[in-house]
């Protein structure tokens, strides 16, 4: 059992009392149907294997009442449902064979735990989350024979829940990843019927070249360049009221009116380039780099969810030259510098040349990073 402290809110001040989160069950959880043999052995693409072997944690919060019979109900609902959805997502609950660059589809399972809290109240712990996340995710961690995805539901008085989900990055990406999160929500609440969602399909090593004389990715440079090596971290909330009125505010009579993520990533920018201008007393060139969705780019287009990694990195630069009294650039500048950034450098893509085209967006983003900081220092 894992104890730690969590600020409970009085009417005028913090208490402090003690939450238990309280490991009940690990188990692993199968696909409902088993894999067919001729899908047993899924090759990665050069661009899954151009990932590290390695996972990041997400956290999911569902807010729902009740108890006692009706948890029962949910928890089995829940278990259900992921067994259907893995019928699907089948690569999910294989293992990774080194040797040979592939998934195992062997239908050993995901990894699943069942946690539960006392004496608090998930809205409680939402105020203290930063804190409270390690303990509702005790996950699995990177070594080839742990499971391929790892779930840990924890439960809460309430009726609250906290879903922490471990996918490897070697197998998904973000597209995949939030497409077997949707369907897992969809055979919980209605059941995945045969013909009623489109099937993923894996096996992206068809859509790639062959051989050893392909396209490498530059090595990464030392930690230090991107400052990893003094890493911090925070947790920004934006309500949709303020996301909404930014928008407004960042709109461009002669553009479309910028997405969200637009908009907040033109806003952290922003942000961090007036921290390094009162540090350093003068603006400093200044980068920012996004992970593109390849999909809708691929000529002929590729059958609809097609699910491994499909995605490459562009970079928006600004330069003190943009700025022609040194003042912080307008939301809308920033939001057109990363427009134009994917816009430019990535237009439509042949099949032929997926792997050449992402390898290539990578490597000028790396590049850019690496010359930038050698010639003047920039902040990325």
């Amino acid at each position: 059992m894992d104890r730690f402290l969590v600020a409970k809110r009085g009417e005028d001040n913090l208490k402090t009392a003690t939450m238990e989160v309280q490991m009940v069950t690990t188990k692993l959880i199968k696909p409902a149907s088993p894999t067919p043999s001729h899908l047993r052995t899924l090759k990665l693409s050069p661009l899954d294997r151009q990932l590290s072997f390695r996972a990041k944690p997400c956290a999911l919060y569902h807010y729902s009442g009740g108890g006692g019979d009706q948890n029962v109900e949910r928890r089995k609902r829940l278990e259900t449902s992921l067994s259907e959805t893995l019928t699907r997502y089948y690569p999910l609950a294989g293992r990774y064979m080194k040797e040979t660059h592939s998934i195992d589809c062997n239908d050993e399972g995901v990894e699943y735990l069942e946690a539960k809290v006392e004496g608090l109240q998930l809205s409680q712990l939402l105020s203290r989350r930063d804190e409270m996340i390690p303990q509702l995710n005790n996950l699995s961690g990177g070594e080839t024979s742990t499971p391929l995805a790892s779930i840990q539901v924890t439960w809460f008085d309430c009726g609250g829940i906290v879903i922490a989900v471990r996918i490897h990055h070697m197998v998904v990406d973000g597209f995949t990843a939030a497409r077997f999160f949707n369907a897992w929500a969809t055979a919980s609440r209605e059941g995945l019927e045969e013909g009623e969602l489109v099937s993923p399909i894996f096996g992206l090593t068809s859509f790639f070249p062959e051989g050893n004389n392909l396209p490498k990715q530059k090595p990464m440079p030392p930690p230090k360049i991107f400052g990893m090596d003094k890493l911090l971290t925070r947790r920004l909330v934006f309500y949709e009221a303020e996301i909404s009125s930014l928008k407004a505010k960042a709109r461009d009579h002669d553009r479309r009116q910028p997405s969200k993520v637009e908009v907040v990533t033109a806003l952290i920018w922003r942000a961090l380039m007036g921290v390094s201008q009162a540090k350093h007393g003068r603006l400093r060139t200044s980068l920012a780099s996004h992970a593109v969705n390849l999909r809708p780019k691929i000529v002929p287009p590729l059958p609809p969810l097609c699910c491994g990694n499909l995605l490459t990195r562009v970079a928006a630069r600004f330069t003190v030259e943009d700025s022609f009294d040194m003042a912080l650039p307008d939301l809308k500048d920033l939001i057109g510098l990363l427009r134009d950034a994917v816009k430019h450098s990535i237009g439509e893509v042949p099949r032929q040349d997926l792997y050449s085209t992402a390898i290539k967006y990578r490597n000028e983003v790396l590049e850019i990073v690496c010359t930038e900081y050698v010639n003047q220092g920039f902040e990325a």
